[in-house]
């Protein structure tokens, strides 16, 4: 089933449930899809790639306003945006710990032969590909610099 008919079914779930914050949630997740099916200006489907990055940056942008609004003691705010992140992850697959990334980036750093921080762009580029949407880029980044200083 695709990703969007998928979210059909959830938006259709949330509003006989009356769901607020997953309706919004849904419908922002719908929106972007079909901005990126049409920015694109092919007939074609997103590719399950994108869809999953697409996926991650409205995550990442949840969190982070979230993160402001806990700064800015505005926990009224903070709660639906982490509420959303919720029900956006659901349809992320499933993300994999600290020490399971760890595991693989340690694994392409041997193959590789990479050394010091100047050998980080090439181990990342690797990651990233090889860890698709299963780990935020921020977390592979933490580690490939931990494990290459």
């Amino acid at each position: 089933m695709s990703l969007q008919t998928q979210i059909m079914d959830e938006i259709k779930n949330a509003m006989k449930a009356k769901d607020t914050v997953a309706l919004e949630a849904l419908r922002a997740v719908k929106s972007e899809l079909l901005l990126a099916s049409t920015a694109s200006g092919s007939k074609e489907d997103l590719s399950e790639e994108d869809e999953i990055k697409l996926l991650q940056r409205l995550v990442k942008t949840r969190k982070e306003s979230a993160r402001i609004f806990t700064e800015q003691n505005r926990p009224d705010l903070a709660e639906p945006e982490l509420a959303q992140v919720a029900v956006i992850e659901k349809f992320l697959p499933a993300q994999l710990s600290e020490e399971e990334v760890e595991a693989v980036v340690a694994k392409i750093i041997a193959e590789t032969g990479a050394s010091g921080i100047a050998s980080m762009g090439k181990v990342m580029g690797l990651a990233s590909a090889q860890l698709g949407g299963t780990a935020e880029g921020k977390t592979i980044s933490t580690i490939v610099k931990k494990l290459l200083s």
